[in-house]
């Protein structure tokens, strides 16, 4: 049984704003073959789609070895939102929400993470970063 820290879920939100225009930073979350170009955690990914879906899985190679398999619970190309569930070790769970907004200078999006309270705030400032690099130009 994992320690009753560990069982405090909670739903976290972190935002970025840059310069790339909506639809370059949808088709940089939407390709997995992408998402270690913007995500310095993210070694590689294998999933069976191009594209992601509603139904697409996958398993995200970390680093330090780590294998995070994942399912996408949720898509809305129109709406620019998506959502996952990753399984990390130890039983964990992360369900995680993007979402792309344009703005009139480019674009912003938005991370809610819902999971153990240690873990979202462990994960919160790789996905800072991570985030903020997928808004560059």
């Amino acid at each position: 049984m994992l320690p009753r820290t560990l069982m405090l879920t909670r739903t976290l939100s972190i935002g970025a704003t840059g310069g790339a225009p909506a639809a370059l930073v949808w088709r940089r979350y939407t390709r997995p073959e992408l998402w270690s170009s913007w995500s310095p955690q993210i070694v590689g990914v294998d999933c069976d789609d191009e594209v992601i879906r509603t139904g697409s899985t996958g398993v995200v190679h970390a680093l330090l070895g780590v294998d995070v398999p994942f399912e996408v619970t949720s898509f809305d190309d129109p709406g620019m939102r998506w959502v996952w569930t990753a399984r990390l070790p130890l039983a964990i769970r992360l369900h995680l929400t993007h979402v792309v907004e344009a703005m009139p200078t480019g674009s912003r999006t938005v991370l809610s993470v819902t999971g153990p309270l240690p873990v979202v705030l462990g994960y919160l400032p790789l996905a800072r970063l991570a985030i903020g690099r997928l808004v560059r130009p």
